[in-house]
Formats: C-alpha cells, structure tokens, sequence
C-alpha cells in the first residue's frame, strides 16, 4: 500500500507543478519574429498510429514556407486550407524554426516544454498508482482454497 500512496502523492506533485509551469509558460516573455513568409508546399496526409491492437489515423499537415531564401517547415499547422500554395501568410520565426501561430512559440519555451512533461508525468502516475491499488485489493481478498467462514 505504501507504493499506491507514494504514487499518488508524486501524482499531486505533478498536478501543482503543471498548474504553476502553465502559468509561467503564459507569462515567459516570448522571442520571435513575426514574419510574412510565401507558401512552397501544402498537403495533408494520413497517419495510421497503432494503439492497444487497433489502427487509428491521424491527419498531418505538412507545410513548407520560404522566407529570406530558405525554406522552413512550418511547426504546429493545424489545416492547409490556410496556406494555399503560392500565397502570403504571417508566421513566427523563432530560434530559426517558423511556427503557424504564437501557442506554439509558447510551447517550444523551457517552461512551456516542462508544463507537457509535469502533464504526462502526472498521468503516469496516476496509471501507476490505479495498477498498484488493484492489485493491493486482490493479495487483500485471500481467495485461495481454504478460507475460514
């Protein structure tokens, strides 16, 4: 039982460090450039991904932008209908990768890359903690052949 509350307990941990990192992600003072770059490729594929036996796809947006003579990948595009081939959009160049809007700027800082890891840590744990606790409850059960009445 000490497992399930020493997991639970990094759990909470986990949780408030989330809380104050979200908050310091939003507040960093942000260094990037916003920029008018021209569109060289835009296309969207499917992406199968498989999880727990089964299949299931993903849409990703793979979208090229040139700007100042060099072509960028553009981070964290959510469509392609924005970035028609040939057109003008404004990005965010930032420590020489172009991103679709300023969150993902936001999520490529210290802060906001530990805030995801504080995220997914509490997660696990909390995982961790519900296998620990079910199996506690079954040693618990004695279900072996001579039990008492």
């Amino acid at each position: 039982m000490k497992k399930v509350y020493i997991s639970f307990g990094v759990m909470v941990v986990c949780i408030i460090a989330a809380v104050f990192l979200n908050k310091a992600a939003k507040n960093t003072e942000l260094d990037y450039q916003e920029v008018k770059a021209r569109v060289v490729s835009s296309e969207s594929r499917q992406k199968s991904i498989r999880v727990n036996g089964r299949i299931t796809r993903q849409t990703v947006y793979d979208v090229v932008v040139s700007y100042g003579g060099k072509e960028y990948d553009l981070k964290n595009a959510h469509n392609t209908y924005m970035y028609r081939k040939g057109s003008d959009v404004t990005v965010y160049l930032s420590k020489g990768k172009m991103y679709a809007d300023l969150d993902g700027v936001r999520n490529s800082t210290p802060a906001g890359i530990a805030y995801f890891v504080a995220l997914i840590g509490a997660f696990a744990t909390f995982i961790i903690g519900i296998c620990w606790w079910s199996k506690e409850g079954t040693k618990k059960k004695g279900s072996g052949p001579l039990q008492k009445i």
